[in-house]
């Protein structure tokens, strides 16, 4: 399993940009689909984004599209998520994961994703 490390959240005023890394170690990133998830207080983890193992393909519900983006590296074993026009409902801990190697679809749900980081915290104040 790889091990995963979020970095790049913090507080930020509504309507200002974050960009979230996820970097990898302990196996072959390349070979992982890869995901963000979120958390807010009380609720129940989101999914956010995700992407194909050669990021050719990425994915972002309809919801986050226009202001959200996943990205990732492979020759940097790193992953992002670039969050525009931030609202304070997007607070959350963001989380990345790596997707199941023997789930053959992008997927959406957490129960796929079977390494996680330890998560970022996302403040956005009003």
């Amino acid at each position: 399993q790889l091990q995963l490390v979020e970095s790049g959240g913090g507080l930020v005023q509504a309507g200002g940009s974050l960009r979230l890394s996820c970097a990898a170690s302990g196996g072959i990133f390349s070979n992982y689909a890869m995901g963000w998830f979120r958390q807010a207080p009380g609720k129940e983890r989101e999914f956010v984004a995700v992407i194909s193992r050669s990021g050719d393909m990425p994915y972002t519900p309809h919801s986050m599209k226009d202001r959200f983006a996943i990205s990732r590296d492979n020759a940097k074993n790193t992953m992002y998520l670039q969050m525009n026009s931030l609202k304070p409902e997007d607070t959350a801990v963001y989380y990345c994961a790596a997707q199941r190697i023997g789930v053959h679809h992008l997927s959406t749900s957490r129960n796929d994703f079977d390494s996680w980081g330890q998560g970022t915290q996302v403040t956005v104040s009003s």
